[in-house]
């Protein structure tokens, strides 16, 4: 997610020995530990959101071969300015959700009216713990999905929306900047993945719409979050709270290709155990968008009560369905999962 970007795609010698692992984890096993992670969530300067789950239900991303490597350095070696670039596939991005590929297909949940004085999101410079998901799926590539970098004991840990496929030679780039030659705070390759082997886009499944990944380090042994910074993973305190919205609309949706903020106060999608915020701009492209609670703007970190993702992938289908974003509630579940995912 590195102010200085020499170097900053590779990994130590440590590094290079791990096997790069994709471990879904049922809700079952992630209920150890909870008393940590409710320690963990009260912590200062933490990153939150992290990498993606699967679009294909229950089924895991495929695997790599046996003994293969995934670090930093090839993230950075495959990813380069030119590949990301070209990662703006033309038509729906396949094994994606609605908000997470820009186009609605599934039935909207019933919500209230829109305020007369709804926000629309601005573009701005990002921030260091938010940044894109790269990845490739068959002959589909692209930035489809929005992560953040949530604080934990290793310092490695992103969080994202749970339909979020990250397919093969997956990268988090915090703070992504189109076209630039070199990224701010480098190309960081994502290892193992967590998440509910229940989530989804409808139903129950809808509630449990978030995952975790892990990150490999910098050549230099670093963390994410020791370069980046990262969120504190919170609960969420209730159905309003005012927050900021941070997010990455795929260049399909967005030509201006840039990080975009709102801020905004959420209320319960009606029908729903779901929260629900209304801000113009969050096109296809935002899902995992974290949802910041007292957000310092020095340190442009926060509270992650919520994310871009639930019902229909995030919002309803429509127009204007970039105006209303929705995200499962954070408790228990979520923080359950973390508790198992910052063990890794």
């Amino acid at each position: 997610m590195e102010r200085n970007t020499t170097g900053r795609g590779a990994t130590t010698r440590h590094a290079q020995k791990r096997p790069v692992r994709r471990r879904w984890i049922a809700a079952g096993t992630a209920v150890a530990g909870v008393a940590a992670c409710l320690t963990l969530a009260s912590v200062g300067h933490a990153a939150q959101d992290a990498p993606q789950a699967a679009a294909h239900g229950d089924r895991p991303s495929p695997s790599p071969r046996p003994g293969a490597t995934w670090t930093s350095r090839d993230a950075a070696a495959y990813w380069t300015p030119d590949r990301m670039a070209a990662a703006a596939p033309a038509g729906p991005v396949r094994g994606t959700s609605d908000r997470a590929a820009g186009a609605r297909s599934a039935p909207a949940a019933k919500s209230a009216p829109a305020a007369k004085s709804a926000a629309t999101a601005r573009h701005f410079d990002g921030v260091p713990s938010v940044g894109v998901l790269f990845s490739v799926d068959g002959d589909a590539g692209a930035h489809h999905c929005t992560a953040s970098v949530v604080h934990s004991p290793h310092r490695n840990l992103i969080l994202t929306a749970g339909h979020c496929n990250p397919g093969t030679r997956a990268a988090f780039v915090p703070q992504y900047r189109s076209g630039a030659d070199k990224q701010p705070y480098g190309v960081w390759a994502i290892e193992d993945t967590f998440a509910y082997p229940g989530r989804g886009t409808t139903g129950a499944g809808a509630d449990l719409d978030f995952a975790f990944a892990t990150v490999a380090p910098d050549e230099d042994g670093r963390p994410v979050e020791e370069t980046t910074g990262g969120n504190t993973l919170s609960p969420a305190p209730g159905y309003t709270n005012d927050v900021t919205v941070v997010g990455y609309p795929n260049v399909r949706n967005d030509p201006q290709d840039k990080a975009v903020r709102c801020a905004t106060r959420t209320s319960r999608l009606s029908g729903t155990h779901e929260l629900r915020m209304e801000c113009g701009g969050f096109y296809g492209g935002t899902s995992g968008s974290p949802w910041l609670a007292d957000f310092d703007e020095e340190s442009g970190t926060g509270r992650v009560i919520g994310l871009i993702g639930g019902l229909n992938g995030g919002g309803p289908k429509g127009p204007d369905s970039d105006r209303i974003s929705y995200s499962p509630y954070f408790g228990q579940r979520v923080l359950s999962l973390y508790a198992r995912a910052s063990q890794a």
